[in-house]
């Protein structure tokens, strides 16, 4: 291919003032000179030529092809129904037509689901990176097989970036069907014991403008209610125990809808306490009371009430009542008025000494029934006459004392239901024998009635008791000496590892339940673990948001753990069940935007296709899987490269230069001779003209 480049001597603006000022001269000359000067003009355009060095250019060119990228949506919400169909018949044809086209280069690329992301389909994203190396001026256009709903389409043509026209051809039916839910404010945390209100709206297509709603809460139905469609509603939601409360909300099916998936919302609310309260109950005072209090102290989130019994009733000194400083002990208030407040009882070293009377004990006892807690850190009175398992206490107490006191140095040891239990499970020092902590020197003697008896001592006798009394728990330390850990006795002990985990344990703290079923999901993994004082749990039943179950053995772990891991493929709830427990796992996102939005829709791409000369059209016919692809042709001039029938692939005849002849026109020999020739002519018409002029005959 041949061109003319310049390549001028002097700076352009020199040129270009050079050139001007010789135009001006020429013209000057012409007029005031007539023809005789225009060989002078003719001599100054010679001049000029030459400080511009032309040379002509031929260029050694390789055609190369245009490219074009076809972006196929292979998402999730292009699979339902007979999409899936519809895209492979529109890539097929798409195809064939482009291998007919000799100067366009097809890239084909399928987008498929962003495991775990979340972010729906990711079209553009897939667009740009097909078409990263190649010049802008090569690309030819881009066609999309999609259902329309892609997540990442930039605000306008210009974001796009694209200099060539985008084509979108939208798969699905005009008339289709489905109801969906969208949340409009969900929790993540609420206080256990008060609602949390979800706010949503049923969006639907197709449907009466009615629909039912289910409300289940860690698989178990709490409330259904009805709804119209297109209203936002707010659904209150009791959040009843700590830490993790699935919440599953779920609209009522259509006929003939396009999925079931985005019928149902689910929302992780973290249940967490607002405040803890304790009251712990002294009975008279002795070293190992600051313990529990500095423990419980030192809880932020423990509100501590404590009562010392400093002046039993048979105490009587004849000290005027006027004249004591001490406080009454409120009994009515703490054990009838404010009992359900509390989340945690605790009597230490407390005898039954007629300060409470019988009835305030079948209070606690109903109250620990119902879902309290009660904690017993026994001293040598348990062993008496005033024991506090002679009250009605005692039916809920998991050990009876005989009668014994143990005076002796020992070290507490954890059992073997006690190697299993999370409350002792791997309590620092016991991983060795004997036990790498300190001794205790007393614990009364006792007949364990209930429960595990997760610490013994000498002779295996019973020494911290774990029960379960219908809603409620029970703890029953059978020895003061705690204390003796705290103040670092023959080297301490891990004193706020036990207290604190038994504290908690009474309260329902999760992480300590030892008897529960945990899942979470990691990438496509659903891990499952077992908490158990069994040694051979029940397989888990794992059933998948498609309804189908699966059972599942556990693998042994550490000591009273069992777990599995189940690999999985398929986005959404899982629910994990084994021995009446039930746990719940959201693989990918709980509520994935690929299925939020499922109904085609030609028109959510339309403005941003047209802006770049392209159209968006609806390709998949009203029955069967079908589909009419317009005819792509190629354009290599105009703005609209599209029509009724008809897409259009700008061409822009592109290649690669693999050399250059440079041949200079005005420079070296040649330019010199056409400049001599040049003034030399101009010299020889001057002098022509004088000679040729008549002589002057006036005298």
């Amino acid at each position: 291919m041949w061109s003319l480049s310049f390549a001028p001597l002097v700076p352009l603006p020199l040129l270009i003032g050079l050139s001007l000022l010789a135009a001006l001269a020429a013209g000057a000359a012409i007029v005031l000179a007539g023809r005789s000067a225009i060989l002078r003009a003719f001599a100054l355009v010679v001049l000029m030529l030459t400080l511009a060095d032309p040379s002509l250019v031929f260029e050694d060119r390789e055609p190369v092809k245009d490219v074009v990228s076809v972006v196929v949506d292979r998402s999730g919400s292009n699979r339902l129904a007979d999409r899936a169909a519809q895209t492979q018949a529109a890539q097929a044809e798409v195809e064939r037509q482009l291998r007919g086209l000799n100067n366009v280069e097809p890239r084909i690329v399928e987008v498929r689901d962003a495991q775990g992301s979340g972010d729906g389909t990711r079209l553009f994203e897939a667009l740009a990176a097909s078409l990263a190396d190649v010049p802008s001026e090569r690309v030819a256009g881009a066609i999309m097989i999609t259902d329309g709903l892609a997540h990442d389409a930039p605000a306008n043509a210009e974001a796009l970036g694209l200099r060539a026209p985008l084509h979108v051809l939208t798969t699905g039916r005009n008339a289709e069907i489905d109801r969906r839910i969208v949340l409009v404010d969900s929790p993540r945390f609420g206080i256990v014991g008060k609602d949390q209100n979800v706010r949503l709206r049923v969006v639907e297509r197709g449907g009466p403008g009615r629909a039912g709603l289910t409300i289940r809460r860690d698989g178990e139905i709490i409330a259904r209610r009805e709804v119209t469609a297109g209203e936002i509603v707010q659904v209150p939601i009791r959040i009843d125990r700590g830490g993790p409360n699935v919440v599953e909300i779920e609209a009522d099916p259509l006929a003939n809808e396009l999925t079931l998936a985005n019928n149902r919302a689910v929302i992780t609310i973290e249940g967490v306490r607002d405040k803890l309260r304790v009251l712990l109950v002294s009975g008279e005072p002795h070293p190992g009371e600051r313990t529990w209090r500095n423990l419980l102290k030192a809880d932020a989130n423990i509100d501590l009430v404590h009562f010392t019994i400093l002046r039993p009733p048979e105490k009587q000194d004849g000290t005027p009542i006027n004249e004591l400083s001490l406080i009454a002990f409120p009994t009515r208030e703490l054990f009838q008025v404010k009992i359900k407040e509390f989340d945690l009882i605790i009597f230490d070293r407390y005898a039954n000494q007629s300060i409470l009377p019988l009835i305030y004990f079948d209070n606690i006892v109903r109250y620990v029934r119902e879902g309290g807690a009660l904690l017993i850190a026994a001293g040598p009175e348990y062993a008496g006459s005033q024991s506090l398992s002679r009250t009605p206490l005692g039916q809920i107490l998991p050990a009876v004392p005989d009668g014994s006191v143990i005076d002796e140095a020992y070290r507490a040891r954890v059992s073997e239901p006690g190697k299993r239990h999370p409350v002792t499970r791997e309590l620092p020092g016991s991983e060795v024998e004997p036990p790498r902590w300190g001794e205790w020197l007393r614990m009364v003697g006792a007949r364990a009635r209930t429960g595990s008896a997760v610490m013994t001592g000498p002779g295996e006798r019973p020494l911290l008791m774990l029960a379960r009394e219908q809603k409620g728990r029970v703890a029953l330390f059978l020895s003061d000496h705690a204390w003796l850990w705290a103040r670092g006795f023959r080297d301490g002990g891990p004193y706020l590892d036990l207290l604190r985990r038994l504290s908690h344990w009474l309260m329902k703290e999760p992480e300590l339940e030892e008897e529960a079923l945990r899942a979470s999901a990691r990438g496509g993994v659903i891990e499952v673990e077992r908490q158990t004082l069994g040694d051979t749990p029940s397989p888990v039943t794992i059933t998948g948001p498609d309804g189908q179950s699966r059972s599942v053995p556990l693998e042994a772990g550490r000591p009273g753990l069992f777990t599995a891991r189940i690999p999985t493929s398929e986005f959404g709830l899982h629910r994990v069940a084994a021995d009446n427990l039930t746990a719940f796992a959201s693989v990918g996102p709980e509520n994935p935007r690929e299925l939020m939005e499922v109904v085609s829709n030609p028109a959510q791409l339309q403005a941003l296709a047209e802006a770049t000369g392209g159209s968006s059209r609806r390709i998949g016919q009203e029955i069967g899987s079908n589909v009419t692809i317009p005819r792509i042709v190629p354009v290599r001039s105009g703005s609209q490269f599209a029509g009724s029938d008809w897409i259009g692939l700008r061409i822009s005849d592109s290649g690669i230069v693999r050399g250059v002849q440079v041949s200079p026109l005005f420079i070296g020999l040649i330019g010199l001779a056409l400049l001599f020739g040049a003034l030399v002519a101009g010299w020889l018409g001057e002098s022509g003209r004088r000679f040729n002029r008549r002589p002057d005959t006036t005298a």
